[in-house]
């Protein structure tokens, strides 16, 4: 079956470390994307995702006018930050680990997302609703999100390590032919 994610139903959040002992959350305003789920045979299902990198909002408009310049995503030059699954396991129960092709400030490195199906039911309108938590993790540096400041303390004031925790809830939008 293929699937369109639900921009209203769903979130793209991540959290990285500040000077080392805060936690400061964010999340993307606007994607969308594409899912071809095949029950079954998982192996076969695809995902397909892009996220408008300019829509990053974490509550401090100087602080997303700074994630958007040149020091972090640089939207001018790289407006998108785009998943391609390139392998989909099923691992038991309505647990999957999805790896793909991640791109962000145009470098693309493999990522691996930890999958849950957290439900299926059909809605008002007849289609076929599925919902996904994806949680993962990645150093901000794989992808050239180099910009930093020492601490006098000791550490740096932004963290490497990004956590992602997504909520997405796809509806059906056709069959896939066999």
């Amino acid at each position: 079956m293929a699937y369109e994610i639900d921009p209203n139903h769903s979130t793209v959040e991540f959290a990285a470390k500040h000077m080392m002992i805060t936690t400061v959350r964010g999340r993307f305003k606007k994607f969308s994307g594409t899912l071809h789920i095949d029950e079954q045979n998982p192996a076969n299902s695809q995902v397909d995702v892009t996220i408008d990198a300019s829509s990053i909002d974490t509550g401090a408009e100087a602080r997303d006018n700074h994630l958007r310049s040149a020091d972090f995503f640089d939207v001018a030059k790289y407006p998108t930050i785009t998943f391609k699954s390139t392998r989909v396991e099923a691992l038991g129960g309505e647990k999957y680990r999805v790896t793909g092709d991640l791109t962000i400030h145009g470098v693309t490195r493999p990522q691996t997302l930890e999958v849950e199906r957290e439900g299926s039911i059909k809605d008002m309108q007849g289609k076929q609703r599925q919902s996904f938590s994806a949680t993962g993790k990645l150093s901000r540096k794989d992808f050239g999100l180099e910009w930093n400041v020492a601490l006098e303390s000791g550490g740096w004031l932004v963290g490497d390590e990004i956590k992602l925790d997504i909520e997405a809830q796809v509806i059906e939008t056709a069959s896939v032919a066999a």
